[in-house]
């Protein structure tokens, strides 16, 4: 059951390339405001209708903040990139992850977490010198906002020995997201379907997957989260492949590929040593 919840979250997480590049007149700050703003308010909904009230602490309003980053981020670098692109990039986390706990924490890292950030870096790399060329380099960028932020995130609420729930974090990073992007967002310019599809983005592609990924974290282990999580990039850039006609290019094919070998071998190895 855990693992069919699990394969539900990145199928909804897939869908935001394809259903952004839908969005007719929004800017991409408006976008960011919208979505955010949906999924705020659902994830709310959804504590009130479990009757649980959140603790407001450092913790708390720092995961917050990091959430928002990657809401905003997110949104952004698809306006200026590929979504194989952004997707790819933003599923390096567990990587900067481990070498903030190497360098913050001090805690050890194993030489096949070392190997596999080494191929990530390669392909990375590759991808980012092809956007170079392509003047897509501002949205590869911004889009590796997303794991640092993430990265920061875990290892801060480690540091802090915290114990914070996700669900009411993503909330408040969802209203800190919005709340952000409102300057930049007005005059308001959505026209009644891209409030629609961004209505959707915010319950589906945030609100419902990461509240799963919540309920999912507490039987399955991290790497086998992480693993199943991967499926992500694979079906994001199929959607848009085939509903927008998007193709990747071969940096992002090539370069991705080693990416991703990196990533699957590297859980695929953790999963071995650390049986559940």
């Amino acid at each position: 059951k855990a693992v069919a919840l699990m394969l539900i979250t990145p199928v909804l997480w897939s869908t935001a390339g394809v259903v952004t590049r839908h969005v007719e007149r929004a800017a991409p700050f408006e976008q960011v405001f919208w979505r955010s703003l949906v999924a705020g308010v659902f994830v709310a909904a959804y504590l009130l209708f479990t009757r649980q009230k959140p603790s407001i602490g450092r913790p708390m309003l720092f995961s917050g903040v990091m959430w928002a980053v990657m809401f905003t981020a997110f949104v952004v670098a698809l306006s200026l990139t590929t979504v194989a692109n952004t997707l790819v990039v933003m599923r390096v986390a567990p990587l900067p992850t481990a070498f903030l706990s190497f360098v913050i924490l001090k805690e050890a890292v194993s030489t096949r977490t070392w190997l596999a950030a080494g191929a990530a870096a390669v392909g990375i790399a590759w991808m980012f010198h092809d956007d170079f060329v392509g003047g897509q380099l501002a949205g590869m960028l911004i889009a590796a906002l997303i794991p640092l932020a993430s990265a920061a995130n875990l290892v801060a609420l480690r540091a802090a020995a915290a114990r914070v729930d996700l669900v009411p974090a993503i909330m408040l990073g969802g209203f800190l997201s919005a709340l952000l992007a409102l300057p930049l967002a007005l005059p308001f310019q959505a026209s009644a379907k891209d409030l629609a599809l961004l209505a959707f983005l915010g319950v589906f592609q945030l609100g419902v997957p990461c509240i799963l990924m919540y309920v999912v974290s507490r039987v399955l282990p991290p790497p086998e989260i992480a693993l199943l999580a991967l499926l992500e990039v694979l079906l994001g850039v199929l959607w848009a492949w085939l509903f927008v006609g998007e193709q990747p290019g071969s940096a992002a094919l090539y370069g991705g590929g080693i990416v991703l070998a990196a990533l699957v071998l590297n859980e695929i190895s953790t999963m071995r040593e650390k049986p559940v």
